[in-house]
């Protein structure tokens, strides 16, 4: 008889793990707090606008055809790449910097701001492109059972990228350019991390190396949230149920294992094996209420930015904005160590602009745009009052507007703000912080919480902030090393089917 497994959350860790698993042989349910899948890869439709709430673009699109071979399905995803990668508008600095793969091209970019640039380039990507590939199998895609194996594989990473541990992104970065333009835009994936260049640790200059080299960025066709709904059409069809509205809270648990958790009306859910797709290290304070995990040992750990969020519908088509761009200010280092530890907004904020309405006109009303807008803010340690949201939404939009000639309060028809509350509320999301764990050199693979419980041995964790960290394609590697552990733990004859039934439903709360 199938073992029957509860995953928790119906994030992209969760929905990638029921897919490997009903691969398997698993009968798999999911529980979800929210009213649809997704976690923050999620969707709102307003006023004929469509927006994807979270990520809007991804590396190693690989992952994703990975997780679909393995699971014997052809890649139902039409992935699109980004030509140029990304568009950065400076404040003293009209026209933007595109951003290539071609380094010649980008070079062009670079005339007259940084001198040899090819050159440097290369040689800086050279080194990030050895400490990926010399760490990506090694120390990354694995699972660790005790940190002397985890010592065990540092040892075998060549000695050669050791200064890269103690050295910040930013210094790495100022070894190899002069231009601060050059170093501020290279040093923007440490914000893809939820964290600043300044103390983002230098061995993370391999993701220029999968932004420029090796894969690229990536989107999808139809819009991000088609990940979710492509994931969700084959669950379904596996007989996979999903029960929309459902909080877990407390947990039941047995010398043998969990036996049930029990959500906030009290219904107990039952099942042989779990897994958790909630934060790896919140749930285990405040559901499984470790002390190693309370909140005050919770607030001391590291935890990445928190994003502030408006998806914004306009009339008109906006010529001068590309379908992903960054909008700087002019005092970049003093920004980055202040704004993200203050209680108040910032007056000149740094922002991203996704317009996903380029690739998919269906995304917004003929002739309108659909904007997202992400501020990188301080998470609810520092600031806990949003209050003044409107205000730094406004304050956005003016900034927004003046760098892109174009009205965009004038011409707004539709608009949503999530502000880190928000984010905490709808998501689970510890603090509001946006990606989880930050990835500092004391919360790494076997460093950050792991993927099989401490006490209970059917209870298993997938996500952001467990191996191997945020991302993503690395959440889908993260469902493949926790199905690894569940296979390890308790086998399963593989079906030469998945189970389907026409019975299967969503089921909401």
């Amino acid at each position: 008889m199938s073992k029957k497994v509860i995953i928790i959350g119906a994030g992209l860790g969760g929905l990638s793990t029921a897919l490997r698993l009903t691969s398997k042989g698993y009968q798999v349910e999911i529980v979800e707090k929210y009213h649809q899948a997704g976690g923050r890869l999620n969707q709102i439709k307003k006023d004929g606008f469509t927006f994807d709430t979270g990520p809007s673009f991804f590396s190693m699109s690989y992952e994703f055809t990975e997780l679909f071979d393995s699971c014997g399905i052809k890649n139902p995803l039409q992935m699109n790449e980004l030509d140029p990668v990304y568009a950065v508008y400076f404040a003293n600095r009209k026209d933007p910097f595109l951003i290539y793969k071609d380094l010649k091209r980008l070079a062009k970019e670079f005339a007259g701001v940084e001198d040899r640039f090819v050159k440097k380039a290369k040689k800086y990507l050279k080194q990030a492109k050895e400490v990926f590939h010399d760490t990506e199998h090694v120390v990354v895609k694995r699972n660790y059972d005790s940190l002397v194996e985890y010592a065990a594989a540092l040892v075998r990473v060549p000695l050669k990228h050791s200064p890269l541990l103690v050295r910040t992104m930013w210094s790495e970065l100022d070894r190899h350019f002069d231009s601060e333009e050059v170093k501020i835009i290279f040093s923007l994936v440490a914000f893809f991390l939820g964290a600043t260049p300044f103390d983002t640790p230098a061995v993370y200059s391999l993701l220029n190396y999968t932004e420029l080299q090796h894969d690229g960025y990536w989107n999808i066709q139809g819009g991000m949230y088609k990940i979710v709904e492509e994931i969700k059409k084959i669950l379904v069809e596996r007989g996979v149920t999903f029960h929309y509205g459902v909080e877990i809270k407390s947990a039941v648990g047995t010398d043998q294992g969990i036996s049930a958790f029990v959500d906030q009306h009290g219904k107990m859910w039952n099942a042989d094996l779990f897994v958790c797709n909630a934060d790896a290290a919140a749930f285990r304070g405040h559901v499984l209420k470790r002390k190693k995990f309370s909140n005050k040992k919770l607030d001391k750990m590291q935890w990445t930015l928190a994003p502030f969020t408006i998806y914004l519908g306009v009339k008109g088509k906006i010529d001068n904005l590309h379908h992903h761009t960054y909008f700087l200010g002019d005092n970049f280092k003093g920004y980055a160590d202040t704004i993200f530890k203050t209680s108040v907004s910032p007056e000149k904020p740094y922002y991203y602009v996704n317009v996903s309405s380029r690739s998919n006109p269906h995304c917004a009303p003929e002739g309108c745009e659909n904007l997202f807008i992400l501020c990188p803010v301080p998470d609810l340690r520092f600031k806990s009052d949003w209050s003044d949201r409107e205000t730094l939404t406004e304050n956005i939009l003016k900034d927004l507007s003046k760098r892109i000639g174009y009205d965009l309060i004038e011409n707004r028809l539709t608009q949503t703000i999530f502000d880190p509350i928000d984010w905490q509320d709808k998501f689970n999301l510890y603090q509001g912080s946006g990606l989880g764990l930050a990835h500092g050199l004391n919360q790494v693979a076997a460093l950050r919480p792991k993927n099989k419980d401490e006490v209970y041995n059917n209870l298993y964790y997938v996500g952001a902030s467990t191996v191997p960290g945020t991302g993503l394609p690395i959440v889908v590697i993260s469902s493949k090393l926790v199905t690894e552990r569940i296979e390890k733990d308790w086998p399963q004859q593989i079906a030469k089917e998945p189970s389907k039934s026409t019975l299967s439903k969503e089921f909401v709360k």
